[in-house]
């Protein structure tokens, strides 16, 4: 624990520097991560006149969306995700904190201009809803969810809106899937985050209603049948 905190800290203090000064499974796996690292150096290397626009355009919007919000399982929203929370989330990755190989492989090859300039443009993307559902939403479902966001008190960190702010993220509207893998990697403790906010909130949640909470967070503001 006292390892953790010290580490905490320092991550906390280099991150600071980042935002504030201006100078500062297989073969297969592997091969995408390296390809995806390649295109990052590319990025890298291009013209300061390129905007951070049309490098996010070439880079991230393959997995992540043109407009942020992406079609791919397990891949998070970024449309409407503060830019604070954006450039931890890209310190995490750079420094190995967080585990995901084409991330690790993107963002060790950013400077601290770049996890600036992504992370602002990241800042101005709108939030983009859901695409409708072939099914509405359960409303029994929907009603535990409910209950459970204001019994741990998700609304108190995440809004009532759920759309986050500063270093929290926007989770009204993200992937059902990406919210309960987030989730249960917080409750078994191999996702780290920004400080142990999320794992002491959830480490004593049943998985069962985890996955209702992401069931939940993702439909909101889907209107449910039955509610007035």
């Amino acid at each position: 624990m006292r390892g953790w905190a010290a580490g905490l800290a320092s991550c906390t203090g280099v991150l600071a520097l980042v935002v504030i000064s201006p100078h500062s499974s297989g073969q297969e796996k592997t091969r995408k991560a390296g390809a995806v690292a390649s295109r990052a150096a590319s990025a890298s290397a291009g013209p300061a006149a390129v905007s951070y626009a049309q490098r996010f355009a070439g880079l991230c919007a393959a997995c992540h969306g043109a407009n942020g919000r992406s079609d791919m399982p397990l891949t998070p929203v970024l449309a409407g995700q503060p830019s604070f929370y954006s450039i931890t989330q890209l310190f995490l990755f750079r420094e190995g904190r967080r585990s995901n190989e084409a991330m690790t492989a993107v963002a060790k090859t950013f400077t601290d201009d770049d996890m600036r300039g992504f992370s602002e443009y990241i800042g101005t993307l709108p939030p983009v809803p859901a695409p409708p559902s072939a099914t509405a939403p359960d409303k029994a479902r929907m009603d535990k969810g409910r209950a459970l966001a204001q019994q741990h008190k998700c609304v108190f960190c995440h809004g009532t809106d759920f759309s986050g702010g500063q270093q929290v993220p926007r989770i009204a509207g993200q992937r059902e899937d990406y919210l309960k893998m987030s989730l249960r990697g917080f409750h078994d403790g191999t996702r780290p985050g920004y400080t142990q906010a999320m794992t002491a909130a959830v480490s004593q949640i049943p998985l069962e209603d985890l996955d209702t909470l992401a069931y939940y967070v993702a439909r909101f503001p889907a209107p449910v049948p039955g509610d007035k």
